[in-house]
């Protein structure tokens, strides 16, 4: 039995805990914020209950594989709802559109959008099916230390068919026409931090993950899957210590040897670190213990931060669904103030999650709960009367949207933004998905998920293989876990 600090209690942190505790390990977690879930965390005020990060659940095998490994079911600990439609989208000219749960009536839709292109989406999702069942299943599992793990016969022959080598923008704009479906296929991408003509045709896995696999919602909210992970790792017999701050890292013989933090110190046999990548790497190691300089760190193309609004309403709001999508601005021009010239929005696209539509618990009665989010080109400067300017060029426009007088209306509101992602998470430049997909910046082009000059110290999450998102997160902490495990035999 070896001795395992894991610093961070994220959703990967919190996988590999459980995994390890599963095989006899002594495993101790180190969080420096109140309670689990890192990012997926919540609050609570007059009455409204708040998710403070993820609010898309996709991918729900993923979850489901986790709980099982343990004896469990996700209905063990919520229920789970699939949402139709799964999300609205707004257009510009003042059009919106509801894309409803399941791939048929998805086909049926793009197919009355543009003639023949409810075939074409038929094809495109059966590719984008194989590239799920060869990404989810092999290439995401895969620790990706080096080019040989993807040198096998099944990915040599898939290599053109998966399409790691061409844009999923290029893929989508030869199918179709119509710019209204083109950005409906172009969304999902946008999770993983990159612009469409930067991101690798292999994602239109993530188009099967949305269509046909569906968007979900975990009554209570979800930070109910924290729960649950914390729970199952509590039953293995992981150690929580909340409300501790990591300080150092001590090597010795290129071990780690001892975690340092605000209220006590551990010895290690092993170390995996959930906190962010940069932060350990720069903040906690000595410089000849680091496993990336700071201009390495510099040139990595980081996926957006955010500008998010948690509001309180004290009325119902009609013209919204759960999940909402703006459109109604240029989606290149806000692109590239994210991307090429880093800047705050001229006009930005937002989302707009109201989960009191679905669940009564997360909002008083006769009231509704919102969250909006802007993304933004991480690294910026952050000031409330940025972050004000921005609020009302959005509630202008969801008024608008809506026919609803909401502002008025707010009774509670709270604004989150770089330098709370630097101060709560210290999330590197402020970011809000870690790492951006491109093709450089995929597998094993990723920051390493071992330390290359501490044989015992480990990372994961989202800056790491697999990459951002929560299902990857879940199994980032798998992956580190497996490699342990191999180790300690």
């Amino acid at each position: 039995m070896s001795r395992i600090v894991i610093i961070g209690s994220g959703f990967a942190g919190l996988s590999s805990a459980a995994y390890l505790a599963k095989e006899g390990h002594d495993v101790i977690v180190v969080e420096k914020n109140e309670g689990p879930g890192g990012r997926a965390s919540q609050f609570k005020e007059q009455g409204f209950v708040f998710d403070m990060g993820p609010s898309w659940y996709w991918m729900p095998e993923v979850f489901e594989n986790f709980y099982q490994h343990f004896g469990k079911t996700a209905s063990d600990f919520y229920k789970l709802k699939r949402l139709d439609p799964s999300y609205r989208v707004f257009f510009k000219n003042n059009t919106s559109v509801d894309v409803p749960a399941g791939e048929d009536a998805v086909i049926d839709l793009v197919e009355s959008m543009e003639k023949g292109a409810g075939e074409k989406l038929r094809t495109f999702l059966a590719e984008a099916k194989y590239k799920y069942d060869v990404g989810m299943n092999e290439f995401v599992w895969k620790p990706s230390h080096g080019l040989s793990e993807f040198i096998d016969l099944r990915i040599a022959k898939s290599a053109l068919r998966l399409q790691m080598f061409s844009s999923i923008s290029k893929a989508i704009r030869k199918l179709f026409k119509n710019p209204m479906i083109v950005e409906l296929l172009e969304f999902p991408v946008l999770f993983l931090g990159a612009k469409p003509e930067k991101t690798p045709a292999l994602y239109s896995l993530m188009n099967y993950a949305d269509i046909t696999l569906g968007t979900w919602y975990p009554e209570g909210g979800m930070y109910e899957i924290s729960k649950a992970m914390h729970k199952i790792a509590v039953e293995q017999g992981v150690k929580f210590h909340f409300n501790e701050t990591v300080h150092k890292i001590d090597t010795e013989n290129r071990l780690a040897t001892t975690i340092h933090t605000s209220a006590n110190q551990y010895e290690a046999d092993y170390v995996i670190a959930n906190a962010d990548y940069n932060h350990v790497d720069t903040h906690l190691l000595d410089e000849n213990s680091r496993n990336y300089s700071d201009s390495y760190w510099d040139k990595r193309v980081m996926a957006p931060s955010s500008l998010l609004f948690y509001l309180g309403i004290d009325k119902k709001i009609s013209g919204l669904t759960h999940h909402n999508l703006f459109f109604d601005e240029d989606f290149n021009t806000h692109a590239n103030e994210i991307y090429e010239t880093p800047q705050w929005p001229t006009a930005p696209l937002f989302y707009t999650c109201v989960p009191s539509k679905t669940d009564k618990s997360v909002a008083p009665e006769g009231k509704e709960n919102m969250f909006l989010l802007i993304p933004l080109a991480p690294g910026l400067e952050d000031s409330e009367i940025k972050r004000e300017e921005n609020f009302n060029k959005v509630i202008e426009r969801l008024e608008q949207k809506t026919g609803e007088t909401i502002a008025p209306h707010i009774i509670y509101k709270r604004s989150f933004a770089m330098n709370d992602f630097e101060s709560r998470y210290n999330s590197y430049k402020g970011n809000a998905y870690g790492l951006a997909n491109t093709l450089r910046q995929t597998a094993f082009l990723k920051p390493k998920l071992r330390n290359k000059r501490i044989k015992n110290l480990f990372y994961t999450g989202q800056l790491t293989t697999p990459g951002p998102g929560v299902p990857p997160s879940i199994i980032s902490g798998c992956v580190v876990a497996k490699e342990i495990i191999k180790q300690t035999l």
